[in-house]
């Protein structure tokens, strides 16, 4: 296949390596560039759900994220200050796997497969020509609407959980605990700031407030602060692939908001949307531009929907209504629950 076109994805995080798996599979030459190294943390929820774990059946992932330990989550609960939801069994079990494993063993998997990693080293040319796909992740935003978002991550052993993810809800930040592998959990969430007001960004802020049922959860939670880690400048404003001036996919494309739990899986799902256009413009039945706007359009058709579900979501876990006794009843309806869990996936 010396005749094929090659494809530089630029990112090699989840979408850009698994889009190299892809298409090395079909025997396409591609290169990723990656700024950073492995094995690494990462702000992420380690939680895979919806689509993802069927998306990794297909591309043969699946097995190898067992052998590295990948568990299934499959029970849930939602928490804000004394209300809560029950226990409640995920429709589909999800996959919980640490970064620190996970983008190791994708990066060791292209390179079996014949994929060239330039690891360590950014990708010097300009703009978004013919061959390129962006899969470096999402765009710094120092403020959207007024506030500040910022994402904080750690490891943690000896924690009691009373579902496989416990969602903490409180009035400017979400937590998520889950069960991920090695007997560890994984404690990630969501913060924000008003523009110009200081706020905690360490570990602190991840353990709760005193007197909070999430600081009672951690309470003789042992941290492995080298797992720690942060980001900032995030939006949650939904963006569409086809207003974007070149090829995108993951989270390159657009955000959704962590509480969904499936943004691991759009980074999995456009990364499959994408291989097919690539190859087919890789062996020269279709041009770039046909490829680009057939995954922009494949992208916008998968996400929409659950974009705007998932912005409702996030309205909620941000409102009075969860700590009022209302909340209570939201919290407790199981309509509700099966409803916005199928809207968001």
């Amino acid at each position: 296949m010396s005749s094929a076109r090659p494809i530089t994805i630029v990112g090699g995080g989840l979408a850009g390596l698994t889009l190299g798996i892809g298409l090395r599979q079909r025997d396409i030459p591609a290169v990723v560039w990656e700024a950073g190294k492995y094995p690494r943390h990462r702000v992420c929820g380690e939680f895979i759900s919806g689509n993802g774990p069927a998306v990794l059946q297909r591309l043969g992932l699946h097995e190898l994220f067992r052998r590295a330990g990948a568990i299934e989550v499959e029970t849930a609960t939602f928490i804000s200050d004394h209300n809560r939801s029950p226990v409640r069994k995920l429709p589909m079990p999800a996959l919980g796997l640490s970064r620190y494993s996970m983008d190791a063993l994708l990066a060791e998997e292209f390179q079996k497969l014949g994929g060239e990693l330039n690891r360590g080293q950014r990708w010097h040319a300009n703009g978004s020509g013919e061959a390129v796909v962006h899969a470096s992740g999402r765009e710094p935003h120092p403020t959207e609407n007024g506030w500040r978002w910022f994402g904080l991550k750690v490891h943690a052993t000896n924690v009691d959980l009373s579902a496989d993810l416990e969602m903490h809800v409180s009035a400017d930040d979400y937590v998520g605990v889950n069960r991920i592998n090695g007997g560890e959990v994984n404690v990630c969430g969501l913060f924000r700031a008003r523009q110009g007001e200081k706020r905690e960004a360490g570990l602190e802020s991840l353990r709760g407030a005193p007197g909070t049922p999430l600081r009672e959860r951690l309470a003789g939670a042992r941290f492995d602060e080298s797992s720690f880690c942060s980001v900032a400048g995030l939006s949650l404003k939904p963006q569409r692939a086809n207003t974007k001036p070149g090829c995108y996919i993951g989270d390159a494309i657009t955000m959704i908001p962590p509480v969904t739990g499936n943004g691991m899986s759009m980074a999995f799902e456009s990364a499959e949307i994408a291989v097919e256009p690539l190859s087919r413009y890789s062996r020269g039945d279709m041009s770039w531009v046909e490829a680009q706007r057939a995954i922009a359009r494949a992208c916008d058709q998968a996400f929409a929907e659950r974009l705007r579900w998932a912005r409702r979501l996030q309205w909620l876990m941000f409102s009075p209504v969860l700590k009022s006794p209302l909340g209570k009843v939201v919290l407790g309806s199981e309509r509700l629950w099966n409803l916005l869990f199928a809207k968001t996936r």
